[in-house]
């Protein structure tokens, strides 16, 4: 078995070790560690090597998450729960416990609100402000952040998936539109299809980028046919100000810049900044009444469930169901009711006439 470290016990550096062969993401890892660190401290009054696999009892792991769960969101209290649970799993699989506890331990219901999608207005707001730099400062690159944007929009990538797309990932076709090859969640790949439009949009990126980094380019005898001639295969598509993958904290900070330069017209989905243009790409499919399986194929979703809450949300089955209703032929038309009412009016005022005569 692993020797214990500094921080960890030798127990939770085997896990770590066992789930590291699944490849996972480095954030994934990330947060395996930050969970355990933050239960373990709790259950070992501060000292997670310390703690052994017989420490971790039913009580114990309920008084730990309950001290936990008074500080943290409910999304927060159940990541912690699963890599908990994922954990004791491992321990119970290789006999270092006798039972996992944490379907004894409660988490909060985490409820599911359905996707919000951007307005049309916003997304024109937004990428008028992407695409324009009227002052522009050392960090900023409307290039790329137009590109970026617009490929989240057309494309539906995640943060993570935009991060590390490759050039080579791009493969274009004989009529101008290309192949997106996406490393998705669990290591699972996917095709998306994107336009010649995009693609122009990337090819001008690129353009500024060999300006700004020209020693990153190969140089090709082969006339440049298309955005990505004369790049190495292997090179990120998405680079940061130093030339390297863009991460994650620039990602982010390039989107939230592009909405508050777009000001009040275009405001990021509530707690979906990046996720929120994934959003809007899913809805718009499903309001153009693509099927709930080729939107599943193309988000890169589990089951068609998941995806069938952006045709939800966009409103289409219940919409189209409602117009059905027969009670709508029973409505008159404004302005035929309108000629009947002056029609009604002209033959009473003619009686009237007719009387008095």
């Amino acid at each position: 078995m692993s020797t214990a470290t500094d921080d960890v016990p030798g127990w939770f550096q085997q896990f770590l070790d066992h789930r590291q062969t699944s490849k996972p993401s480095a954030h994934t890892m990330k947060a395996y560690r930050q969970d355990f660190t933050a239960i373990a401290n709790l259950m070992s009054d501060g000292e997670p090597a310390r703690l052994a696999p017989a420490d971790i009892t039913r009580d114990s792991m309920r008084a730990a998450f309950a001290t936990f769960a008074a500080e943290h969101e409910a999304a927060s209290i159940r990541r912690c729960w699963s890599t908990w649970n994922v954990l004791c799993t491992f321990l119970y699989t290789n006999e270092l416990m006798a039972a996992n506890p944490m379907q004894l331990v409660g988490r909060p219901k985490l409820k599911k609100p359905l996707p919000k999608a951007l307005p049309r207005t916003a997304v024109e707001a937004l990428l008028a402000a992407a695409g324009q730099d009227p002052v522009p400062r050392e960090t900023d690159w409307a290039e790329r952040d137009l590109a970026l944007i617009l490929t989240a929009l057309l494309a539906g990538l995640r943060a993570e998936e935009l991060r590390l797309v490759d050039v080579g990932d791009v493969r274009t076709l004989d009529d101008g539109s290309a192949v997106v090859n996406v490393k998705g969640k669990g290591g699972k790949e996917r095709n998306v299809p994107i336009e010649s439009e995009l693609l122009a949009v990337i090819g001008t990126y690129m353009a500024s980028r060999a300006v700004r980094f020209p020693q990153s380019k190969k140089r090709s005898p082969i006339s440049e046919s298309t955005a990505l001639s004369g790049w190495p295969a292997s090179v990120p598509l998405f680079v940061g100000r130093d030339g390297e993958r863009i991460t994650r904290g620039t990602l982010q900070s390039r989107i939230k810049r592009a909405f508050k330069r777009a000001g009040p017209d275009a405001r990021p989905v509530p707690g979906a900044l990046v996720h929120g243009l994934r959003h809007t790409y899913a809805t718009e499919l499903a309001t153009a009444n693509v099927s709930v399986y080729t939107l599943m194929k193309l988000l890169g979703h589990e089951s068609m469930t998941t995806s069938q809450r952006y045709v939800t949300a966009a409103g289409i089955e219940t919409r189209s169901a409602a117009a059905q209703n027969g009670l709508y032929s029973l409505i008159i038309d404004p302005d035929t009711v309108v000629e009947e009412l002056s029609i009604a009016k002209s033959e009473k005022i003619n009686q009237a006439v007719a009387q008095n005569n």
